[in-house]
């Protein structure tokens, strides 16, 4: 039986019956006809978020009936749940032992999110302890991080790459130039001109302004930054397709008809309770906060990563055919704490 679905980003769309069995989105343009991949879509997210609440309520491993999310490694849905962003929330932004003040958090924020890394973080903490814009040196922060890719330590995480600026600041070391990327961000007072922008992708502009902050790194950082009090802008107000993102969003569709990336996720974001419910599929929000367009985002990307196994006939644009990173436990346990303007932190468990 067809199933059409009413695209609520066009107004007054045409709808018509499909020739096809598949789900059909039915815009102005033409239709959008999914793969199987669409409906895998909605299955991951609530395996996935199944798996998140087995694992914090305490049962036993495995946390998900589906051997390919017990196997290998997903994000959360939701970033804000993630390790390193909520080591972020907790120890970066809302540390009662460091300033409050927007520019400190900023430095803060840039000096982690960089790196991305827990590890670099804490070695730093370690060398010279309190990290403050206050008592920031580039000779002794450069000394430090220099002296342990020597020793064989790994500074940044796999999670994306990161530009080595080295044209722009011009120091051999990628390190050294993303050290005075931060100087270069703090110095133009930022946090200002970020609270006084009026809109979400405006804030974006000005982050990508600054070298070696595409697309994807700055609609990166803008998220980490939403999370504190600097600026506050709803997650599902603007969004950039990152390349998983993309990947995801061409295995779920056949053919878009006409919709580009960012149009997919806002409707993907806004048909969520009616796409669990048409799938019969339990899915438990974080404590009442529904999927966000950052959300959805790297739910296609995690998907695009999924399918290669679930679904290896369907390639989509990409030729990748496994899926690189294995599952390990980690015994470090997650006291969860998200932005308290988000108004959920008294539902947790």
């Amino acid at each position: 039986m067809t199933q059409v679905i009413k695209n609520q980003l066009f107004k007054e769309p045409e709808l018509q019956p499909s020739v096809s069995s598949s789900l059909t989105i039915h815009v102005a343009l033409s239709p959008a006809k999914i793969t199987e991949v669409y409906d895998t879509y909605w299955k991951f997210a609530a395996l996935r978020q199944e798996a998140f609440f087995n694992r914090l309520e305490g049962r036993p491993y495995p946390w998900s009936s589906d051997a390919i999310v017990n196997r290998h490694k997903f994000t959360n849905v939701y970033r804000a749940a993630d390790r390193v962003s909520q080591f972020l929330i907790k120890n970066v932004i809302y540390n009662e032992d460091l300033p409050n003040t927007a520019d400190e958090i900023l430095f803060r924020i840039l000096l982690f999110k960089l790196f991305n890394k827990i590890e670099t973080w804490e070695l730093l903490t370690s060398k010279i302890g309190k990290l403050t814009l206050a008592d920031y040196s580039f000779d002794k922060y450069d000394k430090i991080l220099t002296e342990a890719i020597t020793s064989g330590k790994r500074i940044y995480s796999a999670a994306y790459i990161m530009p080595s600026g080295q044209s722009y600041f011009g120091f051999v070391r990628k390190h050294s130039n993303h050290l005075k990327l931060i100087e270069l961000i703090i110095k133009g007072e930022t946090h200002k001109r970020l609270a006084d922008v009026r809109t979400m992708q405006g804030a974006f502009e000005l982050l990508k302004s600054f070298p070696g902050l595409g697309d994807f790194l700055a609609y990166q950082l803008l998220i980490d930054i939403n999370y504190s009090t600097i600026i506050d802008f709803s997650e599902s107000d603007f969004v950039v397709a990152g390349p998983g993102a993309k990947g995801g969003i061409s295995k779920c569709f056949q053919d878009t008809g006409g919709l580009s990336n960012v149009e997919i996720i806002k409707l993907v974001t806004d048909r969520q309770e009616k796409e669990f419910d048409r799938l019969n599929l339990p899915f438990r929000t974080l404590w009442g906060r529904r999927l966000q367009l950052i959300d959805c985002q790297n739910i296609f990307c995690e998907v695009d990563k999924y399918a290669r196994v679930r679904h290896p006939d369907i390639k989509g644009d990409s030729d990748r055919t496994r899926i690189k990173q294995m599952f390990k436990i980690n015994p470090k346990p997650i006291d969860y704490w998200f932005p308290p303007k988000w108004e959920i932190n008294d539902k947790l468990l």
